[in-house]
């Protein structure tokens, strides 16, 4: 995998990473971000269009993602610069993404939940595999909805067949 089909969804990953570490469960504070949606993309055919539509509909601000070959747009609230959602082009990773709003849950494991939705009669569209700080996949319940699961990247687990070389090479270490 190139290091831009690493990228597209790290955004997600990083504002999901940030977000889930403010959260952890303490004994001060014994909620975390489980179960929680915590970041949105679009994956379109012509991300650029998208971006102008949410703009001029929504007020969202585009920021440019550097893809290596193109842009995908981190889209930011109108008065602030906080990042809001993701609108990227359906290429690299992204390449077999439906066109429609991806929501990212977190959950305690990515595999364990992936392994869990197979159970249950759902599918893996895409994963497991790390990105960034994190474990991610994408489910397809029995009903054919599509969600991504984000869960934080557990040290010294076996690499998966998704892993880069690089990265199984990091987790055996």
């Amino acid at each position: 995998m190139s290091e831009s089909d690493n990228s597209d969804h790290q955004q997600a990953a990083d504002n999901a990473d940030n977000e889930g570490q403010a959260a952890q469960p303490t004994e001060e504070n014994p909620q975390s971000n489980l179960g929680r949606i915590e970041w949105l993309d679009l994956t379109v055919s012509d991300a650029t269009r998208l971006r102008n539509f949410y703009k001029d509909v929504v007020g969202w601000q585009p920021q440019d993602v550097d893809m290596g070959a193109y842009a995908d747009f981190n889209m930011t609230l109108p008065d602030s610069n906080e990042t809001i959602a993701g609108i990227c082009h359906a290429k690299g990773m992204n390449s077999n993404m439906p066109p429609q709003w991806l929501v990212y849950v977190r959950v305690a494991d990515v595999q364990e939940s992936a392994e869990l939705c197979l159970q249950k009669g759902g599918k893996i569209l895409d994963g497991p595999k790390r990105m960034g700080n994190s474990n991610f996949c994408v489910i397809e319940d029995p009903a054919g909805a599509v969600m991504a699961l984000l869960s934080e990247r557990k040290v010294n687990r076996p690499a998966s067949a998704n892993d880069s070389n690089e990265e199984a090479e990091e987790n055996q270490a």
